[in-house]
């Protein structure tokens, strides 16, 4: 059977992993002069407590090769699809080729997901679900990128102080927005990240209305399953977004999973998103 292997900023939580025998290599996070494994040597609620106390954000960067290549040896006798975070905001992808080809994995077929978090997660259990039904690599692997154009990801941003730490927004813009209790839509395409709608208010109130925007889109969506993916949200915010989705009639699956170390870094807490398939147009 095909073996699945994805990079940490999936976001997939252990149950999935578990259930769809998904193998994972972390990228890695840098605060000062440690470096750190996502979804393993720390914690996100540790790295916002890091960050507040030194006001900046910590530095991540892609998987190591040698790790790559622990992961890979022990699949050298089965079919591999990699995927990895967009190209557009890491060298992870071609990091995994390179590896692969200069060991010679002719086995392995790495997927350019075009997208982060849980966009990426979508991809990973849909081809873990073909691998299932005993579909081939390349099968898999066409089918996930001629449907990678339908993947629906976006996210509302609690906090402008973590992009405006990264150098994604001004100190200013930051400090202004703050003050206003402005909380941006992030959508992601092409493999990079936009601003589409901007909210105002608090997080229980924007978020709710984030969703409902939303409500015609995510009732023509593929059915299968929808993500809610956060940052550490308040479980009650997260209760009444379950709320809605299942108020829809809609979806099969309603999966709730927690951001890592890598997104939380970039985004900072109390961000939420709800990504899906959209219906593929015939």
């Amino acid at each position: 059977m095909v073996k699945i292997i994805a990079d940490s900023t999936c976001d997939l939580s252990r149950e999935l992993i578990d259930e769809y025998d998904i193998d994972i290599i972390p990228l890695n996070i840098i605060m000062g002069e440690n470096t750190y494994c996502d979804g393993s040597d720390i914690t996100p609620d540790e790295i916002f407590e890091w960050a507040d106390l030194n006001k900046t954000t910590p530095k991540t960067s892609a998987v190591n090769p040698e790790r790559v290549k622990a992961v890979l040896e022990k699949y050298k006798d089965r079919p591999v699809i990699f995927f990895g975070i967009s190209s557009k905001m890491s060298s992870t992808c071609d990091i995994v080729r390179i590896v692969a080809e200069e060991d010679n994995y002719d086995n392995v077929i790495v997927v350019d997901s075009e997208n982060l978090s849980t966009g990426i997660g979508l991809q990973v259990i849909r081809a873990a679900r073909m691998a299932q039904c005993g579909a081939d690599a390349q099968t898999i692997a066409s089918a996930i990128e001629a449907s990678r154009p339908y993947v629906s990801a976006s996210f509302v941003v609690d906090t402008l102080t973590y992009l405006a730490r990264g150098g994604r927004c001004s100190q200013v813009t930051a400090l202004v927005g703050n003050m206003l209790k402005l909380k941006p839509e992030i959508v992601v395409s092409e493999g990079g990240m936009h601003v589409n709608r901007k909210y105002r208010g608090s997080s229980s109130s924007v978020i709710l209305k984030y969703a409902k925007d939303m409500e015609d889109e995510l009732l023509k969506a593929a059915p299968d399953m929808v993500f809610i993916t956060h940052s550490g949200c308040d479980s009650s915010v997260i209760n009444k977004i379950k709320e809605y989705l299942s108020g829809l009639n809609h979806f099969d699956k309603i999966y709730e999973t927690r951001a890592g170390g890598v997104i939380s870094s970039h985004c900072g807490p109390r961000t939420l998103g709800i990504l899906y398939y959209q219906e593929e147009r015939q």
